[in-house]
C-alpha cells in the first residue's frame, strides 16, 4: 500500500486486459467474468482506485473505443449521450450548449480541461459519488439511463439509478450505454451552482433548477442537490410548493427553507452537516433566481 502512495505510476494489480469491439462483446465479458471485472472509459476514478488498491479487478475490459458508447445523437423528443462519451467532448458541443444549457454549466465545472480531456459521462455517473456535478444536471433535467444486459435493454431514471454511495442499480453483467435527456420548452429557465473549497475541488455542495414560467407563475419546477445526503436528490416538496404559486422572493426563500429540511447532509473533511444545510437554502435561492431571470414566458 505504501509504495503505490509515493509511486503513483505503479498499477500493482495483475489482471487480463479485454478490448471489444462492439456492445454485445462488452457484456458477454461482463457475463463471464461478472463482479471480477472493471470497465475501463476514462480511467481517472478506475485507475486511481487500482493504484492504491481500493479495487483489484482480475480482468479490465476497455470500452472507449465502442462506437455505440461514444456518440452525442439528437433525437425528436430528446438528447442522447453515450456512456463512454468524453466531458470535454459534450462541453464543446454546440448541441448540448443550445439545447440543454444546465447540462453544459454542470460539465464545464468538472475537474480540469486535462480531465475533461479523459474523464466520461458515464464514469462521473458509476462512481456515484453524491457530489457528482453530472448527474445533479440530469436528474433536473428527469434524464434517464439506459442500461444493458444479458437479458436485454432496460431503462431507469437518474433517481432509481443512484443507490448510495458508490452503488448504483448496475448489475455486475451490465453496462450503462446512454443517458437520455428530454429537450426543454424554450420558455424554461435553468441554473446550475456549485461551492467547493477551491476551484477544481468536488463540490461540498451543488443544485440545478429548471424552472417554466407563465404569466410570472411557476408552471413546472425540479430541484436537485448534491452533496447533501447519500445520493444526488431531488426536493420534491420544494417543487411541488413552487407549481402553481408566482415567483416572489418569499416564494423562492420558502422554497430555499424546504429544501434544507428535506436534505440529509453529513460532517466530513470538506464541510459540516451545518454548514451544508445553510448553503443549501442559500444556494436554491440563487439558483431559483437565476432561472427565473433565464425564462421565458409561454
Amino acid at each position: 500500500m505504501g509504495i503505490n502512495r509515493l509511486n503513483t505510476h505503479v498499477l500493482p494489480v495483475r489482471f487480463e486486459y479485454h478490448a471489444p469491439a462492439s456492445l454485445e462483446a462488452a457484456v458477454e465479458l461482463l457475463s463471464a467474468y461478472g463482479g471480477g471485472a472493471s470497465l475501463l472509459a476514462g480511467g481517472t476514478d478506475l485507475l486511481v482506485k487500482m493504484k492504491q488498491r481500493l479495487v483489484e479487478p482480475g480482468h479490465v475490459i476497455n470500452v472507449k473505443n465502442i462506437g455505440a458508447l461514444t456518440r452525442i445523437e439528437d433525437g425528436a423528443d430528446g438528447l442522447r449521450i453515450g456512456a463512454a462519451t468524453r466531458l470535454r467532448t459534450i462541453e464543446r458541443s454546440e448541441l448540448v450548449r443550445g439545447k440543454l444549457p444546465l447540462l453544459h454549466e454542470a460539465v464545464r465545472s468538472i475537474g480540469s480541461v486535462q480531465v475533461r480531456n479523459m474523464a466520461t459521462l458515464g464514469g462521473n455517473l458509476c462512481n456515484a459519488s453524491p457530489a457528482a456535478d453530472s448527474a445533479v444536471a440530469l436528474m433536473a433535467l428527469d434524464a434517464e439511463a439506459r442500461i444493458m444486459g444479458p437479458d436485454g435493454a432496460r431503462t431507469a431514471s437518474l433517481e432509481e439509478f443512484f443507490l448510495g454511495p458508490g452503488l448504483t442499480a448496475l448489475r455486475p453483467d451490465e453496462i450503462l450505454v446512454e443517458v437520455s435527456t428530454p429537450y426543454l420548452p424554450e420558455v424554461a429557465g435553468t441554473s446550475f451552482i456549485k461551492l467547493g473549497r477551491r476551484s477544481l475541488d468536488l463540490a461540498t455542495i451543488n443544485v440545478a433548477v429548471v424552472l417554466e414560467l407563465a404569466g410570472g407563475v411557476v408552471t413546472d419546477c425540479r430541484i436537485a442537490l448534491g452533496s447533501v445526503a447519500p445520493t444526488p436528490v431531488r426536493m420534491r416538496r420544494a417543487e411541488e410548493f413552487l407549481r402553481g404559486k408566482e415567483l416572489t422572493s418569499g416564494a423562492m426563500e420558502a422554497a430555499a427553507e424546504m429544501a434544507s429540511e428535506d436534505i440529509r447532509p453529513i460532517d466530513d473533511v470538506r464541510a459540516t452537516a451545518e454548514y451544508r444545510r445553510e448553503a443549501s437554502k442559500a444556494l436554491t435561492r440563487d439558483a431559483l433566481t437565476a432561472a427565473g431571470e433565464r425564462a421565458g414566458e409561454g
